[in-house]
């Protein structure tokens, strides 16, 4: 992996190294895009480019080392796919093994000459910035001194008319807040307690003029009436609190409604006296995934996007332990808003909590929308693996947006339905619902029915569950194994610079 990244200045000595592309199907210097022609005056590209082994497909890597003459010591050939199907997905996956590449040659300066399609140079820039950005993370940060220190380059990236500077520092900003929630959500549970995660908060927003932070917790918890709160948290040494993280544009509007991101934090999910067998509870240190990458959004949002609507992120933020004061199956718990929950099952305890956060949103901030985003089910992983978040949202312009950004940032999401079926299935015999149905059917689709009782009618409202997106089971691309993937941060922040 990579130590920093830099942006240098246009022109300049030689490069140590210079990456091209080429296109799936096309052999030799036929395959090669104007740009790469023009740089290859030895004719060495050319050759490299008709390895049988340099196929154009999507990531496919060839080295030339061309003679002294040449514009670079190390020329990267990079295959594209398809000429017709060069878009930010297909760039995405040819960049992210160049990166790793970079990170083993250890060549100090880099300079990207690739064909466009039809991106332009500010959007391949910023991808470029945020694929070389998003391999600064530091998955050592944990290990001792039974672990020799890895070597990890610093680089510099010139500008090219392909990848203008501004461009790729706007995506190296982007990667720099996504490193920041996978940080946070890889950080020990015996670190990153509840307040722990408000204290990276207040420290985030130290020098931001735009970003305030106001903690919530303890007697101020009751007050508020966040029922689902305090009893999640209360049998954890670690006190629950509400994380409240404002965004104020320096120039806003009056009457302007905010848009509000609430994210579960659960910083370590025993599941309570329902309690998860130990193969289940290894990793449950990544339930506050929602809204560390929540709060990544809102750095992004305060330091990169600058928008001119306010934003508000609310981290809800419990630990879910077990004691003689844990809250049990069979309680019955009075939300702020009147209704009322049986609870069945002390492992759906996150929906708790973001009951708790819809309310404070709906009475305390009159959104323009809320999203919320949270690790809450295994049954979304049953149903869309780690390829898709679940999306739940019946407005249609809300809908749109969020989907149109993660098209944008790769961030990828499935619809899934609501409907007055499944929120017929929460209904208790005793209260007005449960937490969770037994009968397990269509369990993701449950978190949301339940959610949906504690969002007004009007409010424009989209849950995301990102349960199977929120860490990496291998090492692909720019993710690290085991490690989280920040999942949410560039999209949250893509969708409130498209307002």
């Amino acid at each position: 992996m990579l130590k920093s990244v830099r942006v240098g200045a246009e022109g300049g000595a030689k490069p140590a190294a210079i990456v091209v592309g080429v296109f799936e199907g096309a052999k030799g210097a036929a395959g090669l895009d104007p740009i790469a022609r023009k740089l290859d005056t030895t004719g060495g590209i050319a050759r490299a480019a008709r390895r049988p082994e340099c196929t154009g497909a999507v990531g496919n890597i060839v080295e030339a080392h061309p003679d002294k003459n040449a514009p670079a010591a190390r020329v990267i050939i990079v295959g594209l796919g398809k000429k017709e199907k060069l878009a930010a997905p297909a760039l995405r996956g040819a960049l992210a093994p160049v990166a790793r590449r970079l990170a083993t040659t250890r060549d100090k300066d880099v300079r990207f000459e690739i064909p466009l399609g039809k991106l332009t140079p500010k959007t391949a820039g910023q991808i470029i910035g945020e694929t070389l950005g998003l391999l600064t993370f530091d998955e050592n940060e944990f290990k001792g001194s039974a672990t020799p220190a890895a070597a990890r380059p610093a680089i510099t990236v010139r500008p090219s008319k392909s990848a203008p500077g501004a461009s790729i520092k706007r995506g190296l900003a982007l990667a720099v807040s996504c490193n920041h929630a996978r940080r946070w959500g890889f950080t020990p549970p015996n670190i990153a307690t509840p307040d722990w995660m408000a204290r990276e908060a207040q420290k985030i927003a130290r020098g931001v003029d735009t970003l305030s932070v106001r903690v919530i917790r303890g007697a101020a918890l009751v007050k508020e009436k966040m029922e689902g709160h305090i009893n999640v948290g209360k049998a954890s040494e670690n006190a629950p609190c509400l994380i409240r993280i404002a965004y104020k544009p320096k120039r806003a509007r009056a009457g302007v409604k905010p848009v509000v991101l609430l994210g579960k934090t659960v910083t370590y999910d025993t599941g309570g006296l329902s309690i998860k067998p130990p193969a289940f509870m290894t990793g449950m240190k990544g339930d506050m995934c929602g809204g560390a990458n929540t709060l990544g959004a809102m750095h992004a949002i305060a330091t990169v996007i600058k928008p001119n609507v306010p934003v508000v992120g609310l981290l809800v933020a419990a630990e879910n332990s077990i004691s003689d004061e844990a809250y049990r199956p069979d309680d019955v718990l009075t939300f702020r808003n009147g209704v009322t929950v049986e609870v069945t099952n002390t492992d759906a305890e996150g929906r708790l909590v973001l009951a708790d956060g819809l309310c404070w949103a709906e009475a305390k901030e009159k959104p323009a929308c809320i999203i919320d985003m949270a690790t809450l089910t295994g049954g979304v992983i049953t149903a869309l693996g780690s390829t898709f978040a679940g999306l739940w949202c019946e407005d249609d312009k809300l809908r749109k947006r969020v989907e149109s950004a993660a098209e944008t940032t790769g961030e990828r999401t499935w619809r899934l339905p609501h409907d007055e079926s499944y929120r017929e299935m929460m209904k208790s015999p005793c209260a007005d619902i449960l937490n969770s149905n037994p009968n397990r059917k269509a369990h993701p689709i449950q978190g949301a029915a339940f959610l949906s009782y504690f969002v007004g009618e009007k409010t424009p409202w989209c849950h995301l569950d990102i349960a199977g997106v929120a860490d990496a089971e291998t090492q692909m691309g720019v993710l690290v194994k085991g490690a989280p993937t920040g999942w949410g941060v560039r999209l949250l922040a893509e969708y409130v610079d498209s307002l």
